[in-house]
């Protein structure tokens, strides 16, 4: 039960994302949030929990990846796999943080963000012709991504904690 309601929650993070996207399509900025989608479950639930739901928030962004040739920046499930990377990594590390600290979320969920942007960018930028040029735009969409992820993060991580309290699930428990 606890899968599916932080995985409904994710969904109403992509489709706030979606339509700010949508907004911001004429200034040519575009938010990308992946930390959000594993930081809480990685720092709050058990390992497997945490997985599952790095694993549906993957598809789910992976599900609005653009189609492209095989080999490229999305092969179908290169997020979920990056989520995934993402959330055993915290896993790892999480004894060694505030996990019930929504400061400490924000800052896995930017970190976490600024290597899936990377992770993202960087191959794409080697295949441009004049990766230069690029460079602008990027840094703008990973500025204003980060900034979202500041301003939102502790109000996503208060609707997961309340979905998960009216949903009446039992206590994490971390292993």
């Amino acid at each position: 039960m606890r899968i599916l309601v932080l995985f409904l929650t994710q969904l109403v993070l992509w489709t706030l994302l979606a339509q700010l996207n949508h907004y911001l399509a004429p200034l040519h900025v575009s938010l990308f949030a992946g930390g959000l989608y594993i930081a809480f479950a990685a720092l709050r639930h058990s390992l497997r929990s945490a997985l599952a739901v790095a694993i549906l928030g993957g598809m789910l962004c992976d599900a609005g990846s653009p189609p492209v040739w095989f080999g490229s920046h999305s092969v179908l499930i290169m997020h979920t796999l990056l989520f995934c990377l993402a959330t055993a990594v915290v896993i790892r590390g999480r004894d060694r943080l505030l996990a019930g600290d929504t400061v400490t979320c924000a800052l896995v969920a930017l970190l976490a963000n600024l290597a899936f942007y990377l992770a993202f960018s960087v191959p794409a930028l080697l295949r441009v012709p004049e990766p230069s040029a690029a460079l602008g735009r990027l840094a703008v969409d990973l500025f204003c991504s980060e900034a979202f992820i500041l301003l939102a993060g502790p109000w996503f991580f208060a609707l997961q904690n309340r979905a998960l309290a009216l949903a009446r699930t039992e206590a994490p428990t971390l292993n």
